[in-house]
């Protein structure tokens, strides 16, 4: 078969896995990385594809790099191979010798796309030439500078009456009867003459945009008439996607997502390369056996992508079509569940009064429950803890970081406690272990962040979009043996992930978190800690100063 490799290197002594990858937390399995390593040295020394991946001197600027994959396969005979493929488009081609193909190539089979796409095109000209017509500029003018000599009109007269109301109350302390009526009647001709004006300028505003109603009736058209055909094109388009799973049971994009929030699937679906590479695999009867994917060169300037490092499949446009794919395949269990159904026996007291409770917070444990019947550090607190006022949480940390954690016994402990937080009066210190060695001694990183909604819950950078995000660092120490860096993290604003992608991001410091499975490699633990805190307490406002040190 023309898509299948073999491997190059002797597999003796490597057993099978016995499930197959579960796509959304792995980590490789050693044939994957075989394949996965066969690729990247086939990517290394290819020169055909005309794309900047962005990782040699010779490379222009706005690099972009890539995700592929690897799906190791068993064919008919038991004899393995691997599957290789890439995510959208290379090169502006989906026809590359040694890759899977799409499961459907909108560039080659849809000949109603051309068509449509040139009914789009000749309506997105009507639109620019009409609303670049002298005509319609010069009414869209028109409109804009009454509207403007309007509002500036108004606002000298409500000037002028307001003044006027100034004086004439100064006047009524002192004034007669027939005064008083007097100062009554120049009010209400004030009023009059206010309404009237507002009548006659509204009715010039009118005029003007009745002139322009027309272009704007017929854009309107257009612009609906676009859509639709637009909407129509993608439903023609996602209809034509149509996946295997083991079985040769087929669902298209449209009724793989019908049963979801969305409904309807998300630009790009189906353009991942594990869909392509189980699609595959799948019709032409190789059995999967293990999968990888990997990105491959720069990071775009929004998601943090390290060149040869390994990712799960995303979230948003992948789990419905992999849910349909692998519903008949066993697959390995799902690692995040695991660890997250035990109880949580024994957690460490660094502070306790009838106001507050201060807790050493495990790795790996969740602040407040989530999704699921999984034990929080919040419903350990509302066991373990006595309080005629109820429980409350102050803040909350990443599931995967340790550290101090503050809880309040009574509703005033917690308003005083989160006003703190938000005026930023609460000193707080993180000690992290990072990947790398870092050239500054220390420095301040404002990077906004936004939730990457296509594969929740990692966070991205978003300079539009995205909230204000501010972290203050300085090195402790380098470890020249690890190549590790030791470093303290001030973070003045508490966003998700922010020390984790301010970490790791190309405009931050480059340097993962040590076991950070978002942003970094996945180890035994994420190597983040609050270390310590400072603030006010709520009944005593005594200086509350705790530190819980950690051995990294």
């Amino acid at each position: 078969m023309e898509k299948l490799i073999r491997f190059k290197k002797e597999l003796q002594g490597i057993e099978l896995p016995v499930n197959f990858t579960f796509p959304f937390y792995y980590e490789p399995h050693p044939l994957a990385l075989f394949a996965a390593q066969e690729l990247q040295e086939y990517l290394e020394n290819q020169t055909d594809f005309n794309h900047n991946f962005g990782i040699k001197d010779q490379d222009p600027k706005n690099p972009i790099g890539k995700m592929f994959g690897v799906l190791v396969v068993q064919d008919k005979k038991g004899e393995l191979g691997y599957l290789a493929a890439f995510s959208g488009k290379l090169a502006n081609s989906n026809e590359h010798t040694l890759f899977v193909p799409p499961v459907f190539d909108i560039l080659k089979d849809y000949d109603f796309f051309r068509k449509v796409e040139k009914e789009i095109d000749a309506i997105t000209a009507q639109l620019i030439t009409l609303e670049n017509s002298e005509e319609h500029l010069r009414l869209k003018n028109r409109v804009q500078q009454v509207e403007k000599v309007t509002k500036r009109y108004l606002q000298i007269v409500k000037s002028h009456i307001k003044r006027n109301k100034t004086q004439r109350t100064v006047l009524r302390s002192n004034a007669t009867e027939t005064e008083q009526n007097l100062l009554n009647e120049q009010s209400k001709k004030e009023q009059y003459f206010l309404k009237f004006k507002s009548k006659q300028l509204s009715e010039n505003v009118q005029k003007a945009k009745a002139e322009l109603q027309n272009f704007t009736f017929e854009l309107d058209r257009l612009r609906t008439l676009r859509a639709e055909k637009s909407s129509t094109m993608q439903q023609e388009i996602f209809d034509q996607y149509v996946f295997y799973n083991a079985k040769k049971e087929k669902k298209s994009l449209n009724a793989i997502f019908a049963p979801t929030v969305e409904q309807k699937p998300p630009a790009g679906a189906g353009e991942c390369s594990a869909p392509k590479l189980l699609h595959f695999a799948f019709a032409h009867d190789l059995k999967p056996v293990a999968m990888a994917e990997f990105w491959w060169g720069a990071s775009p300037q929004s998601e943090i992508r390290k060149h040869k490092q390994y990712y799960p499949a995303c979230k948003r446009k992948c789990e419905p079509i992999l849910g349909h794919m692998l519903n008949a395949t066993t697959l390995d269990p799902n690692p995040m569940i695991e660890p997250l159904e035990k109880r949580i026996e024994h957690v460490e007291v660094l502070y306790k009064d009838d106001q507050i409770l201060i807790l050493n917070k495990p790795e790996e444990t969740l602040s407040v429950p989530g999704n699921g019947n999984y034990d929080s550090l919040f419903s350990y607190v509302q066991r373990n803890f006595e309080s005629q006022d109820g429980h409350y949480i102050v803040h909350r940390l990443d599931m995967s970081t340790s550290g101090i954690l503050i809880f309040a016994f009574t509703k005033s402990a917690h308003y005083n406690l989160q006003r703190q937080f938000l005026k930023r009066k609460v000193k707080k210190r993180y000690v992290a272990l990072l990947e790398g060695k870092l050239m500054d001694q220390r420095g301040r990183i404002e990077l906004p962040l936004t939730l990457d909604f296509n594969d929740r819950p990692r966070q991205m950078v978003c300079h539009e979009t995205g909230k204000v995000a501010v972290t203050e660092w300085e090195q402790i120490e380098y470890r020249a043996e690890t190549n590790q860096t030791l470093v303290y993290f001030y973070p003045l604003t508490g966003r998700t992930h922010q020390l984790r992608v301010h970490a790791a991001h190309p405009a931050g410091l480059n340097s993962p978190i040590l076991g950070d499975d978002l942003y970094g490699t996945a180890g035994k633990r994420l190597h983040l800690h609050a270390e310590s805190i400072q603030f006010q307490h709520p009944k005593s406002h005594e200086i509350i100063a705790i530190q819980k040190k950690i051995d990294f």
